[in-house]
């Protein structure tokens, strides 16, 4: 009984170990490393690199005494095949050795005493091989005499005819289960507890979870998650289209195709659309064609759209044939962009449009860019409802100075790359990627009716295009997915009378104007007023963003800030600003909230946003293969449904 126990003692230290928060490199068990890692899924046919090292630490609790080993073997197997080199199973001749060496800390007492671990290193990269024949096999790394590390691998078995003609995938970027109940509560009228009408989305016939873990970390970023949702891999926080090494160059890494250039290289005349209402450089619309584990590397994500992976094609890409959205910074030459894009664009054969008009009366004959405003899009909010938020901006996209007010929003973009798809790629289908960035953006700055006004545009944006792929006869042919890449945590937990929070005078009593349970009442929202806004039969919105009594709702994870549960009329909320005395870190923004109250944070004193959570998120389907969408899924298991919709598993 006590050998027992200490047997679980010690186990429970080795996970307790394993779980640490500071990594020498994720997905590296130990000082040998093999990328793709443990545990990872392939298509049949989908091109990767291999990315191999070996690590002697300088000092620190893994340190060794010499260099790393420079002999290391690494070979391949099938399961009940043989086990050969690696050379020989991609018939490739060896890799040339790399060396380099790199920096990391153990945990926040050595960040804090800045103590950083060093990190010897001999490395080897296998460029664009591909497993063909679905199954199991293990990867084995060899190194310093006997010490080994294997990578489990498995080639999906998926069926390669093709089911759906179109594909439409529609991120809800951060968007929850929750928001989506608080965006229903708050747009369509109820009586006695019953919806008298429901959202485009409480109508698609499949729904399902997707759990959003990173490959080494359980909360994700938009590019890891984006990758995992487009690629079938997932990989680290920050990283696009690459598993991350740890070399020092950001473009280096190992590499693996996405669902855009797979489909392009199988089918060269297939249409491919791209559309965010960020920033076009962006992690989510950038993970579809960049290959770098740093997103912030936006001349390279806007060179990939131009012209592919710089250096290394995996085919011939000639960019996407719709690509919509905002960031003109980064289309614009400046210092950080050599070239201007927009010219380089138009000089390769694509319509340039910068407004609404110009995109709508722009030929469906040719490929299409349109880069609407400086950022990301102004929220539906402000486009729609306070108006006022557009003006003096300075954010034209020809870089004029001038204010971006003829703009489009994600259904106006959405609809128009529909119609040049359509008529460039009618015959060989598409696949169209829509994101509704500000859900995400407007829930990290607390601004709960911007980030809900955004889910509405997109429940907007899903129904106007089912109408319209009805009416062209496509609707039966396209798979339409409506998912997001991560979550927050927010939910709704009651009511507010702001009448009565403002007339009270400290912060205790201030709270007293929440009501719960019984006192929680009926949404205000969709019952006029003075101030009431009406839209056209169908379209559901609130009626009033300003009514007495408004949703007390939060997120679990947010900096110091003060809340009244009000809208901010005069523009995106700004929650927390950095204190006078850089020691205290980012305080509560006074301005913000006058007539609310004082929240403590519960996040470091850096932060002055809220982050992403942990929730599964929701995912809805309709059309071919919509059944493969239900039920709890993983990420991955996103594109790979798509995939074998599009019949993309292939035979060497």
């Amino acid at each position: 009984m006590l050998a027992l126990s200490f047997v679980c003692m010690i186990a429970a230290v080795i996970e307790i170990t394993a779980a640490q928060t500071h990594q020498r490199l994720g997905g590296c068990p130990n000082l040998g490393c093999v990328f793709p890692p443990d545990q990872a899924d392939f298509l049949a046919g989908q091109f990767f690199d291999i990315r191999l090292e070996v690590h002697s630490p300088v000092n620190g609790s893994e340190a060794r005494v010499g260099e790393p080993d420079p002999n290391f073997t690494f070979t391949i197997s099938k399961k009940g095949g043989e086990t050969v080199p690696a050379t020989k199973f991609f018939s490739q001749d060896e890799p040339k050795l790399e060396r380099w060496n790199f920096n990391w800390y153990e945990d926040r007492f050595a960040e804090d005493a800045e103590t950083p671990s060093v990190v010897n290193v001999t490395s080897k990269i296998y460029r664009r091989v591909a497993l063909y024949e679905p199954g199991e096999y293990e990867a084995t790394l060899s190194y310093y005499g006997n010490q080994k590390t294997v990578a489990n691998w498995v080639v999906r078995r998926i069926p390669t005819k093709r089911r759906a003609k179109n594909v439409l995938l529609f991120i809800g970027d951060g968007m929850t289960t929750n928001m989506v109940t608080a965006a229903r509560l708050i747009a369509h009228k109820s009586i006695n507890g019953k919806y008298m009408t429901k959202m485009a989305l409480d109508k698609f016939p499949v729904l399902g979870h997707q759990m959003t873990h990173s490959m080494d970390t359980f909360i994700t970023d938009s590019a890891n998650s984006a990758t995992a949702l487009y690629s079938g891999h997932k990989t680290t926080v920050n990283a696009l289209g690459v598993y991350a090494d740890s070399s020092k160059n950001p473009f280096d890494d190992p590499k693996f195709e996405t669902i855009a250039e797979i489909f392009r290289r199988q089918h060269p005349h297939a249409g491919i659309g791209i559309i965010s209402t960020a920033f076009l450089a962006d992690a989510t619309p950038a993970a579809l064609t960049a290959h770098t584990r740093s997103r912030g590397e936006y001349e390279h994500v806007i060179s990939t759209f131009y012209e592919g992976i710089t250096n290394y094609t995996w085919t011939e890409w000639d960019g996407p044939d719709v690509l919509l959205g905002a960031g003109a910074e980064n289309f614009l030459k400046s210092k950080e962009a050599k070239r201007d894009y927009y010219e380089l664009f138009a000089e390769k054969g694509y319509n340039v449009a910068w407004n609404k008009t110009a995109l709508q009366q722009a030929s469906v004959e040719n490929k299409l860019l349109g880069v609407f405003s400086n950022s990301n899009l102004p929220t539906w909010l402000d486009r729609n409802v306070y108006q006022a938020n557009l003006l003096n901006k300075t954010n034209y996209p020809d870089g004029s100075g001038r204010d971006a007010e003829d703009l489009p929003g994600l259904k106006e973009m959405t609809l128009k790359a529909i119609d040049v798809l359509h008529k460039r790629s009618g015959k060989d289908g598409w696949f169209i990627m829509s994101e509704a960035a500000s859900i995400d953006k407007q829930m990290h700055t607390l601004d709960y009716d911007r980030a809900l006004g955004e889910l509405l545009e997109l429940d907007d944006t899903v129904s106007a295009v089912i109408n319209k792929l009805k009416c062209m006869g496509e609707l039966d042919d396209t798979l339409i997915i409506v998912t997001a890449d991560h979550g927050h945590g927010f939910d709704v937990t009651g009511s507010v009378d702001t009448k009565y929070m403002e007339a009270q005078n400290d912060d205790r009593s201030k709270r007293n104007a929440i009501g719960y349970y019984e006192n929680s009442g009926l949404s205000q929202y969709t019952t006029g007023g003075p101030n009431a806004l009406r839209y056209s039969e169908g379209v559901h919105f609130p009626t009033t963003w300003e009514p007495r009594y408004t949703l007390h709702s939060g997120v679990v994870a947010f900096p110091d800030h003060r809340e009244n549960y009000g809208v901010h009329k005069g523009g995106p909320r700004t929650p927390a600003i950095s204190a006078e005395d850089d020691k205290l870190g980012n305080v509560a923004n006074y301005k913000d909230a006058v007539t609310g109250f004082l929240i403590n944070g519960t996040l470091p004193l850096d932060a002055s946003q809220g982050v992403h959570s942990l929730t599964d998120v929701p995912i809805f389907a309709r059309g071919p293969c919509q059944e493969l969408f239900g039920g709890v899924i993983n990420s991955i298991d996103v594109f790979f449904g798509m995939a074998e919709c599009l019949g993309l598993s292939e035979s060497k």
